[in-house]
Parts: C-alpha cells; structure tokens; sequence
C-alpha cells in the first residue's frame, strides 16, 4: 500500500477492525517515511458469471429490483426486499467462492422468495425456471402443497 501523502511503497499496519457487516475491513496504517497516518477499506469483490461468458460484480439491488417487480402487487414492503436481499448475499458469501453464477444467484433467491411469498415465488421461478406452460405451473404449485403438508412445516407453523 502506497502512502497517499509521499508515495512510499511501505506502510505499516497500526489497527485493524472488521466492520459491522463482515464484509469489509478497515485499517488504521502509518507511513514510516512521512509518519502520517491514514484509513484504507479492504471488501472482497463477489463476481457474478453472466450467461454472456461476462463477469460483474454482484449487485444486492439488481437482486432487490428483479424481486420487487415478481412481488408487484403483493402485501411485500421494503424492508422485507432488502432482507431477502442481504439473505441472499450471505448465503453466496458463506460458500467462500470469489465467483458465481447468474444460475446460482437465481436459485439463491428461490427460497427465501418462497418463505416470503408464494404468489412472488411462483412469478419469479416462471420466469427464472422458464416455464413452458400451465404443466410447469401446476408441477410448482403441487411441490408448494406438497411442502405445506410436510409434517416439518407444520411443526414450525404451529411453535
């Protein structure tokens, strides 16, 4: 790290915090030559492999917008997007890859999305999954039942 008041090459390290998030990593350094001080933020970049072969880096709000439209129209607030958001994140972070796929991020809103609201869910997989017609529909619909009835579910419904 370069000091940005002389240029020195060398600077040492006097304090480092991780932020709030986890996400980033803040550290006080010292130049030996100049003796100032000054901040620098470290994050790790999320890449996400596109379908086009071209790499971006992940976008919680492109999650956010993409999700909002399938829950137009339904009793979702803000807050809960940006949860669903902030969940979906994490979970790409947890698995400690510097890179993912579209595929995989799609697949990481699906549940969340599904826990929050299934009309939205069922929006969003037609498109994500492609569906081809009611078939497709009714096969996603059936595995919500099918999921609803699980003796699991209604035991964390019920406590």
């Amino acid at each position: 790290m370069h000091c940005p008041f002389c240029q020195n090459p060398d600077t040492k390290v006097v304090d480092t915090r991780i932020s709030e998030d986890g996400h980033a990593i803040r550290r006080r350094r010292e130049c030996p030559e100049c003796s100032r001080r000054f901040t620098t933020v470290e994050t790790s970049i999320l890449l996400v492999m596109k379908r086009s072969g071209n790499a971006e880096p992940f976008d919680r709000d492109k999650v956010i917008t993409g999700v909002r439209k399938a829950c137009q129209g339904r009793p979702i607030d803000e807050d809960d997007l940006k949860q669903l958001g902030q969940q979906v994140e994490e979970d790409l972070r947890s698995r400690g890859l510097a890179q993912v796929d579209s595929e995989e991020v799609g697949r990481a809103i699906l549940k969340p999305l599904r826990e929050l609201d299934e009309v939205a869910y069922l929006r969003f997989a037609s498109v994500y999954q492609n569906f081809a017609g009611l078939a497709d529909f009714q096969s996603a619909i059936d595995s919500l039942r099918e999921e609803d009835e699980s003796p699991d579910r209604q035991e964390s419904i019920s406590a």
